[in-house]
């Protein structure tokens, strides 16, 4: 269906690509990886035809439909919910005005309402529709949202939208830049679940490990300006890459031994007269032998012994007969809760349901409406919401500000966990004022890692991480000895990290006394296929 061949393409005075060959058959799952500015998105938009590459060729089969569902949609205009989902065409959007309007004014019987409807039914409208509505249940959109103008919207919910009309469509190619981005882990199972048995084929990027390898049969990894292919899905792609360095790594040695083997016969015996057509038949070998690259070896996750927090009290905080309301909504009434020392609680649950407004109640940041809130004698709280940077110094730069949170770290530890968290060697000098809102929240979360408090309080952590990244994160909560309680929708991290689940719905708390199997075990959403539907 698409082939990549002899690839070359350069960005921004850098080589992203290097004669590098890629191909994909009609329904095989891929996914694109590498690290960040490695050229992933530079690969989508040449494949999209929105770029040029520089030397070589993409070809797809001129049959084939793409379908693309970018990071970010642009700003919606008058359409509902329902005609994006739909793919209305003007054609279409047309014909269903007229209908309308005959309808409205009992004028069905009209040349102009045949026609329309005559058109609609050429458009497989009536078989739109409940198509729309069904993918649109699936990714959590209610009854009374179908009509709804997109852009009364938030962001998120109008990309679901645009992704239930790339599924509505059914491309030949789907190709997915981040898709649960947006997406609770409800909606995400859905998601999953329908993507198995889709009939196009995928390339996805997406930092969410689990989502990959429950899809994906084919991993593409740029390396070192080139497409390396791997069978499997992703956690087989970690295992065969690191076995591919090892091999790399000792044929590298193997030729660097026989080269100074050679080279110390040429040296030796240069100078004897009798031994001149064995030195030069040696020097010709050289010179002939294709040498083999020292390799690299790629970004790893790393391992940084964080400080500990000063040890809570057994009550770290309790909610007691608490009650919450924005406006007229009352979002929980009666709600009890305890937290003790050394939970780990992920709260899942639909979006809007209400885990974000429970997290900030814990931490203190709104008010309540009724009921009390008790936080452990020695508690000392620390919220990290996406959107949390005012605890940032504006003149500090990067560096300034984890020494400044950390002021036991040595300077070249600092840079290495900075590192770890995608700030390179020259970002570290910014000012924290010039940096993006993804750099300000990641720079927000190693300031908690260098000086974590001993009640954590997360929301969707893993956001404007890379996979490593991510890794890297886990593998620092899981030596944290405080108390955790955390929003996410990647599940790996999740499954590394959560002993208790918290499920938040309808105003409702139900505690789960096991981690995120245990919870879709005993709640039965993996049984019931409505589950991710009617959430």
């Amino acid at each position: 269906m698409l082939t990549i061949k002899k690839l070359t393409k350069a960005h921004a005075g850098r080589t992203l690509f290097q004669e590098a060959e890629m191909s994909i058959n009609w329904g095989e799952r891929c996914a694109l990886v590498g690290p960040n500015g490695a050229g992933k998105s530079t690969l989508f938009r040449m494949i999209l035809g929105e770029d040029a590459p520089d030397e070589g060729s993409i070809m797809l089969d001129e049959y084939a439909v793409v379908g693309y569902l970018p990071q970010e949609a642009g700003d919606p205009k008058e359409e509902s919910v329902l005609e994006i989902a739909m793919g209305i065409t003007p054609e279409m959007e047309e014909a269903i005005h007229v209908m309308k309007m005959a309808e409205k004014e009992g004028k069905t019987d009209s040349p102009a309402y045949g026609e329309a409807v005559d058109t609609f039914n050429a458009l497989n409208g009536y078989q739109l529709e409940p198509k729309a509505k069904k993918i649109l249940k699936g990714l959590a959109f209610r009854d009374e949202d179908f009509h709804r103008p997109a852009r009364e919207m938030s962001g998120g919910w109008v990309m679901r939208a645009h992704l239930a009309r790339l599924l509505v469509a059914e491309p030949d190619l789907l190709m997915l830049d981040e898709p649960t981005n947006h997406l609770d882990l409800l909606s995400l199972l859905w998601l999953q679940r329908y993507l198995k048995n889709y009939p196009g084929a995928i390339l996805m990027i997406s930092h969410d490990r689990d989502f990959m390898d429950e899809l994906v049969e084919t991993v593409f990894d740029i390396e070192d300006e080139k497409l390396v292919s791997y069978t499997g899905n992703y956690s087989s792609f970690l295992d065969q890459r690191e076995v591919r360095y090892e091999q790399q790594v000792a044929a590298y040695r193997n030729q660097q031994k026989e080269i100074a083997h050679i080279q110390e016969f040429i040296d030796r015996f240069r100078s004897i007269n009798s031994k001149a057509g064995q030195v030069q038949s040696r020097v010709k070998q050289l010179e002939k032998m294709n040498l083999i690259p020292k390799p690299k070896q790629g970004r790893k996750v790393f391992k940084f012994n964080f400080p500990q927090p000063q040890r809570s009290t057994q009550k770290v905080i309790e909610l007691e007969k608490v009650s919450q309301a924005y406006g007229k909504r009352k979002v929980y009434e009666n709600l009890d809760l305890l937290v003790e020392r050394g939970d780990r609680i992920v709260l899942v649950g639909p979006n809007g349901a209400g885990k974000s407004t429970l997290l900030k109640i814990l931490a203190g940041i709104i008010p309540i409406d009724g009921g009390k809130r008790t936080l452990g004698l020695t508690t000392r709280i620390g919220y990290f919401s996406q959107m949390r940077s005012e605890n940032l110094t504006p003149n500090f730069t990067v560096l300034e500000e984890i020494m400044k949170a950390g002021p036991e770290l040595r300077e070249e530890e600092a840079r290495a966990v900075l590192g770890s968290f995608l700030f390179r060697r020259t970002d570290v000098e910014k000012r924290v004022e010039v940096l993006s809102g993804g750099e300000k929240s990641r720079l927000s979360l190693v300031k908690f890692l260098v000086d974590p408090p001993n009640l954590l309080l997360m929301d969707e952590p893993t956001t404007h991480l890379d996979l490593l990244s991510v890794e890297a994160l886990s593998q620092a909560l899981k030596h944290y000895e405080g108390t955790l309680v955390f929003i996410s929708h990647d599940v790996h991290f999740i499954r590394s990290l959560a002993e208790k689940t918290l499920h938040v719905a309808h105003g409702a708390v139900t505690p789960y006394a096991g981690g995120y199997d245990y919870y879709l075990e005993k709640s039965g959403i993996l049984d019931d296929e409505k589950g991710g539907m009617d959430s």
